[in-house]
């Protein structure tokens, strides 16, 4: 059968949801637990792995924390058909092709953290958080020739889609994509500017680590969502910066739910490309 078949199409764009509604279940943990963080209730500043393992620990977590692994692969799934089918129809000029390379990034993105979140339901790993696992990453990048250069424009790249995201959130039409109407937009819009500046923020903190580590040739540099998040703890009214981001980043986790309800989404038409 077709993948263009109306049927597949649905399935599509259910599994696609599906996705959504986890990503933004973890996006809301992190935030939760960032706030904590900055009003003194949590000993550390949380990352995406903290807040999975956070599932487990719940009851009935193993099962949840399984159809949480499952969304965040469809949704590394619906990446790759933004990315390689253009699914958003965003075409083939400069920014049409960023904006799906960017997808593509996602898609490896959410496919790890889905894996993390299986090993952890068989128990083969704990949580042993993002940024130890961005500094063996750029190890390994730094021993090739040419490394400290990867690894720079990698830095730079984040810092990009850093900017990007905030942006969005300044100026951009977040809803783009959202066929709500009505009082929904309103809100939507509201979750959403606040969410993509928070995550803007986050990304330009993580891209400067990387671009540290270049200069210096030292992957123990690098941090990950956990570090950025110290780092503006660290800072002159550091809880007041952490907390303003913990509520972004809890606005950005609603607002990708909402998007697994209102998002429109138009299932690519692959079949002829396989």
């Amino acid at each position: 059968m077709a993948l263009s078949h109306p049927r597949n199409g649905q399935l599509i764009a259910f599994l696609a949801r599906l996705g959504y509604a986890a990503r933004g279940l973890v996006y809301i943990l992190v935030g939760w637990f960032a706030g904590l963080a900055a009003l003194g209730r949590a000993a550390r500043a949380p990352d995406s792995e903290t807040a999975l393992s956070t599932i487990l620990t719940k009851p009935f977590g193993a099962v949840l924390l399984g159809v949480v692994a499952a969304g965040l692969v469809f949704f590394a799934i619906w990446r790759v058909a933004q990315s390689v089918f253009d699914a958003d129809h965003l075409g083939t000029d400069v920014k049409g092709l960023a904006r799906r390379f960017g997808f593509g990034v996602g898609a490896v993105i959410n496919a790890g953290l889905a894996s993390s979140a299986v090993q952890m339901v068989m128990r083969t790993s704990s949580a042993g958080g993002g940024d130890s696992t961005a500094r063996d990453w750029t190890a390994y990048i730094l021993s090739f020739p040419f490394g400290q250069i990867l690894v720079g424009i990698v830095g730079l790249a984040v810092i990009g889609a850093g900017i990007a995201n905030a942006w969005k959130g300044y100026k951009g039409r977040v809803t783009r994509h959202v066929t709500a109407e009505g009082r929904a937009e309103p809100w939507l819009v509201t979750l959403g500017r606040a969410g993509y500046l928070a995550r803007g923020l986050v990304f330009m903190i993580i891209g400067g680590f990387f671009v540290s580590a270049a200069y210096q040739a030292s992957a123990s540099e690098v941090q990950g969502l956990s570090g950025a998040l110290r780092t503006l703890q660290e800072q002159p009214y550091g809880w007041a910066l952490l907390l303003v981001t913990a509520l972004g980043l809890f606005a950005f986790g609603t607002f990708q739910i909402a998007l697994a309800r209102y998002r429109r989404i138009d299932p690519p038409q692959v079949a002829a490309a396989i």
